[in-house]
């Protein structure tokens, strides 16, 4: 892939339709790594190549798992290369699954899914982060969200904020 010349675009995915192999690919890589990573900084057990089975809905069917959520592509030409799900509820977004296919990294692919989802500023957005992602975490920073105290029990993983424009 180009990535020079190729146009950067976000779009919403079609899950019934020809995304659903994309975003079951982009999932699975971000969840993999996610579970490689927790192996080295919290001491898991992970077998190479194997989703927990609490994740395997969203790879085996992304179309039912995330239904009720918007789930973003991002694409560099007509190659997806990053993907980002938001799930709404009426007082609050969250942005869940945000990965970006290590090949198009640095080219802004994280910033252009963070964007998107922030497109609509009418309600307060949440996320989640694990402590060592600090290229994350910055970009998140720079978007205007903010450590708050956690919602999630979880070891090392960071609960962050960012206020509505209208709220």
């Amino acid at each position: 892939m180009d990535t020079e010349r190729s146009a950067l675009t976000v779009r919403p995915a079609d899950l019934w339709g020809p995304d659903a192999e994309a975003v079951r690919r982009l999932v699975t890589a971000y969840l993999l790594q996610t579970e490689r990573e927790k192996a080295v900084h919290l001491g898991q057990a992970f077998a190479d190549g194997h989703v927990p089975g609490r994740y395997r809905p969203e790879i085996e069917n992304p179309a039912h798992a995330y239904e009720g959520a918007e789930v973003l592509v991002a694409e560099l030409g007509d190659s997806p290369v990053g993907v980002a799900v938001l799930q709404e509820t009426a007082s609050e977004r969250e942005i869940k699954r945000v990965w970006v296919d290590p090949g198009a990294r640095g080219h802004r692919v994280g910033s252009a899914l963070i964007d998107a989802a922030l497109r609509k500023q009418d309600l307060p957005v949440r996320l989640t982060v694990w402590d060592w992602r600090g290229d994350a975490i910055r970009l998140y920073g720079k978007r205007g969200f903010r450590v708050v105290p956690a919602w999630d029990d979880r070891p090392r993983l960071l609960c962050m904020e960012r206020g509505s424009a209208t709220h």
